[in-house]
């Protein structure tokens, strides 16, 4: 996740959704830049969207996974920095420029320029839109929290982080995905 600068303020929601401009979220009725990213958030982002893509295939559960790819929200037009849609999911909506509704599971990886309430408060607009798992990565304190809709959970240096309810079967270390 990165903090955002406003850059138009007559750009609608409607022309999110349709033509979604790269590095952009919607957000409060304004077309927002994501910024803050570090070199450090990109390799994490780009190693979790390889892991997911990785097991996806290899355990044969089909779907998709995606960086930086634009969804709708209840109240927005988000941008997640990693996101995975069900076979299901993919086959419903086809080619979609942004899909009408959360991804069922979504990372955000927090740069050190975001406030932890605009994080979980982020998670939880997921979750109100159709999302059924968030994983919130905290680079520099070495945690990963995992919320849900009934639990919130948090792994640490030295243990392993599981998905809950999207893509059975997959973990990784905690140490593994930060290094």
């Amino acid at each position: 996740m990165e903090t955002a600068t406003l850059i138009q303020d007559n750009f609608s929601l409607e022309d999110f959704l349709t033509h979604p401009p790269d590095a952009m979220e919607w957000v409060d009725g304004q077309l927002v830049e994501k910024n803050g990213m570090t070199l450090k958030h990109s390799k994490i982002q780009l190693n979790l969207g390889s892991y997911w893509k990785d097991y996806q295939k290899s355990s044969g559960q089909g779907g998709q996974a995606y960086v930086e790819v634009p969804c709708r929200t209840n109240q927005q037009g988000r941008r997640p920095d990693v996101a995975y849609i069900t076979p299901e999911l993919l086959e419903q909506y086809g080619d979609f420029a942004t899909l009408p509704q959360s991804f069922p599971l979504i990372a955000e990886i927090v740069s050190p320029t975001d406030l932890a309430e605009d994080i979980f408060l982020k998670a939880r607009e997921y979750l109100d839109s159709g999302c059924l798992e968030v994983w919130l990565v905290f680079p520099e304190s070495h945690l990963v929290f995992i919320q849900t809709q009934t639990e919130l959970l948090c792994f640490r240096s030295g243990e392993v982080v599981a998905t809950q309810q999207v893509l059975p079967g997959f973990s990784i270390s905690v140490d593994e995905l930060l290094a």
